[in-house]
């Protein structure tokens, strides 16, 4: 599978560079985002940019990428989602579930406020 990843403080962007997240990509995927967990990842910003097609193995993969987040307390986002796998999205009523934002600068403001936002719960709970 064709992808970067870019490692940062509090987030990973996982940008895959596939115009397919199918059966082949999706196995893939899941180790890749199993292994960001047990390196202690929290927040994952996977970009679809170059992503045309999503078949049910690639949402399962997104899916499974979202448990393993909010298992940590953490996020995932997706962002730069081209119109056509939008559409297979909404068609699996999965954009209910996913945290989906237009643009990758976007979705590490939502890292960063999500971010704070559990740090203040966590104060104001003490």
């Amino acid at each position: 599978m064709k992808h970067s990843i870019d490692k940062q403080e509090k987030y990973v962007i996982v940008s895959l560079e596939e115009g397919k997240l199918d059966a082949i990509v999706s196995s893939d995927l899941k180790i890749i985002l199993q292994e960001l967990q047990l390196e202690g990842v929290k927040n994952i910003i996977i970009d679809l940019k170059e992503v045309k097609y999503i078949d049910s193995s690639g949402l399962s993969a997104l899916i499974v990428g979202n448990h393993l987040c909010k298992d940590a307390t953490g996020t995932m986002i997706l962002c730069q989602i081209s119109e056509h796998a939008m559409k297979i999205i909404k068609i699996s009523q999965l954009n209910s579930v996913f945290d989906i934002l237009p643009t990758v600068a976007e979705a590490i403001d939502a890292v960063f406020i999500s971010e704070l936002e559990r740090d203040f719960g966590k104060e104001e709970s003490i």
